[in-house]
């Protein structure tokens, strides 16, 4: 007999620990007025939390859609592939080139958490387990129990937070410090340095950074508790920057104009930092010792900024350091710092690099 009952009873939360705790293999049905929601296990395992197939509405298609790595006419395009081959999405999207597979188990395992975050805060409705309707393809994560439902609770207590302290949309964010040099940064951090630059409000950020709401605002959060961004104001009345989601929703082959923004934009934040510390001046002037050591390792950091936002496109780095600004990836004045000389070596036919800046004496 099939598990079931109501949500008033049970929280889904309680019952996906009872699926773990048991180590049950089947598929979980919750259903409210907000919709309907499905979890597969294998052996107490979540490995999926969308329906099979490419079902209208579906789960990781609008996932992909939030974080821009998929456009409408793409997400039509598989639902038509689908009905043609009967063959699943993560399937379609891999063998359809949408998405690389060494990336596809990072998007399913994103967007369980981020389905999930959504469904368990369900407290009317019901919900069934049926051990027998199993996931039937192959599956790129699975997911333990404990870790996912301790990060939903995560989740659940920092939105509370984040409302607070990003209250109104229409805040502005502006570059406040950039990293130390050898701070590793995130993928995601990188990614919104090239929207924080005091035109663009919390709204707008959310929107068109590859990343979904709450985790816009858990990055930004961090970026705030370092001391990298600040608040800057709020916008009244005016009309919003020319968006960038623009260039990030169109198909995959136009990723490479945005790229370039991004890069051009952490570069320019960059130089008025270095305006703001008296670090230089943008005036060609001969180099002295310990005046431009702070714009110096700025811009060290923006270059190699570019440099991944390079290999990330091509899949390699350039072999010449003139591609970088013959590309427009930089700007000529930035590859020629007054008073540095820029050293740059390939490595590895592409896969590594030497850089770095040296007075010219």
């Amino acid at each position: 007999m099939a598990l079931q009952g109501n949500l008033r009873d049970f929280s889904g939360t309680e019952i996906l620990q009872l699926l773990g705790s048991q180590k049950k293999t089947g598929c979980l049905i919750l259903e409210s007025s907000s919709g309907q929601g499905v979890v597969f296990v294998q052996d107490g395992r979540i490995v999926s939390a969308r329906p099979p197939g490419v079902t209208k509405g579906d789960p990781l298609i609008a996932f992909l859609q939030t974080i821009h790595r998929l456009t409408e006419e793409q997400a039509l395009g598989l639902q038509t592939l689908h009905q043609e081959s009967h063959r699943d999405l993560e399937d379609l999207l891999v063998s359809g080139r949408y998405v690389d597979e060494q990336d596809l188990g990072g998007y399913v395992e994103r967007q369980i958490l981020n389905t999930l975050m959504n469904v368990m805060r369900w407290t009317q409705g019901t919900y069934r387990f049926d051990p027998n309707t199993r996931w039937e393809t192959p599956v790129p994560v699975r997911l333990g129990m404990d870790s996912v439902l301790i990060e939903i609770a995560r989740r659940s207590d920092e939105e509370k937070r984040y409302a607070k302290i990003f209250h109104d949309p229409n805040l502005l964010l502006t570059l406040r410090d950039l990293p130390d040099p050898d701070e590793a940064l995130s993928e995601e951090e990188r990614d919104l340095f090239g929207l924080v630059d005091g035109r663009h409000t919390v709204g707008e950020i959310e929107s068109q950074a590859p990343l979904t709401p709450f985790e816009a605002r858990d990055v930004l959060n961090r970026m705030l508790e370092a001391s990298w961004i600040e608040i800057a104001g709020r916008r009244e009345g005016s009309a919003p920057p020319p968006p960038l989601v623009l260039e990030v929703a169109q198909p995959l082959r136009r990723r490479r104009s945005l790229l370039r923004e991004l890069a051009l934009a952490l570069v320019i934040a960059a130089a008025v930092l270095g305006l703001r510390a008296g670090a230089v001046m943008l005036q060609p002037q001969p180099a002295r010792p310990g005046m431009s050591d702070v714009f110096a390792a700025a811009t060290l950091r923006d270059l190699r900024f570019a440099l991944e936002l390079y290999r990330r496109e091509r899949g390699r780095y350039p072999l010449r350091f003139d591609t970088l600004v013959d590309d427009r990836w930089v700007g000529p004045e930035q590859a020629r710092l007054p008073g540095y000389v820029v050293h740059y070596r390939v490595l590895q036919a592409g896969a590594s690099y030497q850089l770095e800046l040296v007075l010219d004496r």
